[in-house]
């Protein structure tokens, strides 16, 4: 938090004496406001990096030719605002005016273009297109391969932003391979506790959590949150990161008191870093939601269920893979519950968007099988969900190591029904 503050007493008061010996309209003046919104967004204060890059701007329009860069680069700063504030329509808006005047004002693979490319593909990925957002982020990699030495730390990006893709895909071993390149730059390019290095160890401790791997996730998510205790202001969104995936590697295990206080922590965070409808918010409450599941306290999971899909449908696009996952929990909590045809309905709605939204293969479907399978066997209609359970551990076998506890699972659940039949 210290240099953050530091950086920003210094800016604000370059920009006083600025404003006292400059005209009103002075370049300079709008690069003290793009670096004043440069911190604010750093220290996770949106609203005011936004006024401090919109003045920024402001000043840019009325002292540049149209199409100069320095022009793209504000169209580019809003962006990146919005897209962490989840407003991601209107990112991809502003990082495509930001593109279109780089095709005027700059080389062909000015490493620029590849920034652009790689901020559509992050919004892209917020939004659940990942093969959109794989695209983005290729074309990103390819231009930064010519136009940067190698271990530069944009190539390090580059790499950690595909295997982030590969990993939603249920692509572990790519997504591990990604990740783990990107880590041996980071350590070369930066210093021990940059925030970046944080975010690697945090993204390799997902992979192994989502490949059934909790010791090594948790080591790992530990390692993470200890620098950015180091790098970043007390109450910045990534904190609220680190406590939910250290939250959801002790559910995994089973200890769910951890669980709740680790997830709970992270949703203080949140409260206090992000607008009420961000995207972030309704993982949070669906987390929550998921211990409550679990500890059989079934009516505060289902109103943790309810508030996070609130949120989503508010935040995110109608068939992003969110949505099944809310989808899909509520309609866990129905089937314990003893209420089948609320849990089917739901389990459904959840399959139907997993279908668009995902890669056939993906570990989700098998999940929703699995589910639909369970509240069929509750109901006693066997051969129904022998099927279901059949085509989740088809989709298992293909996307999960053989020793994941879901393969286990699924396994059991068919012995269980074929007994019973």
């Amino acid at each position: 938090m210290g240099e953050y503050s530091k950086a920003l007493s210094s800016y604000e008061r370059s920009l006083e004496i600025k404003k006292i010996a400059l005209p009103p309209n002075h370049p300079d003046l709008a690069t003290s406001y793009n670096n004043i919104g440069l911190v604010y967004k750093d220290m996770g204060e949106y609203s005011k990096a936004l006024s401090s890059y919109e003045r920024s701007l402001e000043i840019k329009k009325i002292v540049l030719p149209p199409n100069h860069p320095d022009l793209a680069s504000s169209y580019n700063n809003i962006g990146l605002v919005y897209d962490n504030m989840g407003e991601y329509s209107k990112a991809i808006s502003l990082y495509e005016r930001s593109l279109e005047i780089k095709k005027i004002a700059l080389p062909p693979n000015h490493p620029d273009f590849a920034q652009s490319y790689n901020n559509i593909g992050a919004v892209y990925y917020n939004m659940g297109e990942y093969s959109k957002a794989l695209s983005s982020y290729e074309r990103s990699l390819e231009i930064r391969k010519i136009a940067l030495p190698p271990n530069h730390p944009d190539l390090a990006s580059s790499y950690n932003n595909i295997g982030a893709v590969y990993d939603n895909m249920g692509e572990y071993s790519k997504a591990l391979s990604l990740y783990e390149r990107s880590l041996e730059i980071k350590k070369i390019a930066l210093p021990p506790n940059h925030p970046d290095l944080a975010a690697s160890y945090n993204n390799i401790g997902a992979v192994y959590k989502n490949m059934g791997e909790y010791s090594k996730a948790l080591s790992l998510y530990e390692r993470s949150l200890e620098i950015k205790k180091i790098a970043l202001p007390p109450n910045h969104p990534d904190f609220a990161q680190s406590y939910n995936n250290i939250g959801a590697v002790y559910k995994n295990m089973g200890e769910y008191s951890k669980a709740l206080s680790s997830y709970e922590r992270s949703l203080e965070i949140q409260k206090i870093a992000l607008p009420p409808n961000h995207p972030d918010l309704a993982a949070s409450y669906n987390n929550i939601g998921s211990v409550y599941k679990n500890m059989g306290e079934y009516s505060k999971a289902l109103s943790s269920y309810e508030r996070s899909l609130e949120i989503q449908k508010i935040a995110l696009p109608p068939n992003h893979p969110g949505l099944a996952a809310s989808y899909n929990n509520i309609g866990t909590v129905y089937d314990n519950m003893g209420e089948y045809s609320k849990a089917l309905s739901s389990h459904e709605r959840s399959l139907e968007i997993q279908k668009i939204a995902l890669p056939p293969n993906h570990p989700d479907l098998a999940g929703s099988y699995n589910n639909i399978g369970n509240v069929y066997a509750e109901k006693g209609e066997y051969s129904k969900a022998l099927s279901n359970y059949e085509k989740a551990q088809e989709i298992c076998k293909k996307s999960l190591p053989s020793t994941h506890p879901h393969i286990a699972l699924v396994k059991r659940n068919i012995e269980i029904v074929k007994n019973k039949m």
